[in-house]
Formats: C-alpha cells, sequence, structure tokens
C-alpha cells in the first residue's frame, strides 16, 4: 500500500523559492504521493504552532521552509524535533556559507528578491513588451527586442516568450507561415536582435495541433494538421534559419523552462559577440 506524504511548504514570503525547489526535488522521485500544503508570509511564532499543529495530526508530514529569520528558522527547527516532524531549512546553510564567503552579513529581511527596484520595473516593462508583440504583433519594433523568437505554429512560441518576459528579456514571437513572414528590418539585418528558431518533429506537431483543432471544436482545417504539410513546414523553416545563420532549437522534447535556458544562453553569446 503505498503512501501519502503530506508536505508542509512554509515560507516567510510569497513562497515562489520554495515551490520552484520542491518541483525540483520531487521530479527526482518517480512513483511517490504527494500532498503539498503551502503557507506563505509566515512571520510570527502562533502562525508556525499552528501549521506545526496541523502537520502533526497528519501521518507522514514533512516540512520544508524558507525563513531567513534565524530566530524565527530556530523556533521553527526546534519545534519540529520536539513534535518528531521532519524538518528541513533550503536556504538557512545556503546564507551562512556566502555570508562567510564574501565576508558580509546577511540582511535576513524577507522577499528581498521582491523590492521594487530598478530591476523590477525593467522586468515590468519587459513583460508589456512581450505581450504586445506577441503573434506577429508590432513587427517594426521587433529591433528592440532583445530576443526574437521564430517557429511554425505550436512551437511553444508564446509561453517560452512569456517566460523570458519574466526573465527580463524583451521578447518578440512571430510565426513562421513562409519568408514572407519575415519583416524586411530582420531580412535586412539578421542579426539586429538575438533572432532563434524553434523547431519541432513533426508526429509531435501533429499532436500538439490536433489537440488545438479540437480545444476550438473546429474539423475544416486539414492541412493544418497534414503530417506531410507538417514536415514540409518544419523543412522549409530549417532553410529559412539556415540561410540568414540564425541558431535553432528543437522543442520536441523540452519544457519551456528548458526551452527557455537554452535560449537565454544563446543571448549571452550572441551578446558577447556583439559588444
Amino acid at each position: 500500500m503505498s503512501r501519502t506524504f503530506q508536505i508542509y511548504l512554509i515560507s516567510d514570503s510569497t513562497g515562489e523559492t520554495l515551490d520552484r525547489i520542491f518541483l525540483a526535488l520531487k521530479a527526482q522521485f518517480s512513483n511517490i504521493e504527494y500532498k503539498v500544503h503551502s503557507y506563505s508570509f509566515t512571520r510570527t511564532e502562533n502562525q508556525i504552532i499552528k501549521i506545526l499543529g496541523n502537520a502533526k495530526k497528519n501521518k507522514n508530514s514533512i516540512i520544508l521552509y524558507t525563513i531567513v529569520d534565524n530566530s524565527l528558522a530556530k523556533f521553527l527547527a526546534n519545534q519540529s524535533e520536539d513534535k518528531g516532524l521532519p524538518c528541513f531549512g533550503v536556504l538557512g546553510n545556503l546564507i551562512l556559507s556566502f555570508s562567510k564567503l564574501l565576508n558580509q552579513k546577511a540582511s535576513h529581511e524577507p522577499s528581498g528578491q521582491h523590492v521594487l527596484n530598478e530591476e523590477y520595473y525593467q522586468r515590468i516593462e519587459a513583460i508589456q513588451f512581450t505581450m504586445n508583440h506577441d503573434d506577429g504583433n508590432l513587427l517594426n519594433d521587433v529591433g528592440k527586442s532583445d530576443i526574437v523568437l521564430l517557429g511554425v505554429s505550436r512551437t511553444s512560441k508564446t509561453p517560452t516568450s512569456i517566460y523570458l518576459a519574466n526573465k527580463g528579456y524583451k521578447t518578440s514571437n512571430i510565426p513562421l507561415v513562409n519568408e514572407n513572414s519575415i519583416p524586411k528590418i530582420l531580412k535586412n539585418n539578421p542579426k539586429i536582435s538575438c533572432v532563434i528558431g524553434l523547431n519541432t518533429e513533426a508526429e509531435r506537431l501533429v499532436d500538439v495541433r490536433k489537440n488545438r483543432m479540437n480545444s476550438l471544436k473546429e474539423t475544416d482545417n486539414k492541412k493544418y494538421t497534414n503530417i506531410e504539410k507538417i514536415q514540409e513546414e518544419i523543412n522549409e523553416a530549417k532553410k529559412t534559419f539556415k540561410r540568414y545563420g540564425w541558431p535553432t532549437i528543437d522543442v520536441t522534447r523540452k519544457s519551456v523552462e528548458e526551452t527557455a535556458a537554452s535560449i537565454i544562453k544563446i543571448h549571452e553569446i550572441y551578446t558577447q559577440n556583439n559588444e
């Protein structure tokens, strides 16, 4: 009989960091059942007492936390130990090690990564830019983009663009129907921005497009899901990317996060070569 683990994620901020860490952690263990209990903005001992009280009532409870206040983190660890609850601090040892290495005391301020500084407003600007330049819109502005994504339909251009925008990159994405889809500014100056082509395997694209058609309850456009036509699209796209010297990424078995990581690496190389 399989056990369901009760995972308590306790954070003194939004909990975003802890969510991502747990996401990476649980990916390492297959066939394990989890139920996640998330608690953000936990900043008092009373809050901790209530959370641990609930955790104690359940079997197989595990505590993960990101709390930068040392005294509150110690209180949580001690209370968990008293109740026999496995408890793991995600950032504590890392902050301490960095403090020693940098010879500087940490601020221990919750939500330190969410301050409304210049970087924050640049990220907001990047998101607004990306939303305005989605799906081939405002092509005259494409030269203002940090990154331009080109690809045939349903190659995850929009979700990848939004992910990059949240990282602070102004991103335009352009559906590649044929070479006429490419704006003149890119044809005349292919290196005006970091342009990257997205490609995928034809079989995978058939499935994605069929699901898209089903969700829209459309059945008329047979060419859109015809594997021979799709293979032609992909081949033409590859030729176009090669003609203009644009790097390409095969997104067939990549998550948006993995694709974005590859794009950011290409952008770093592009920036170094154009300094």
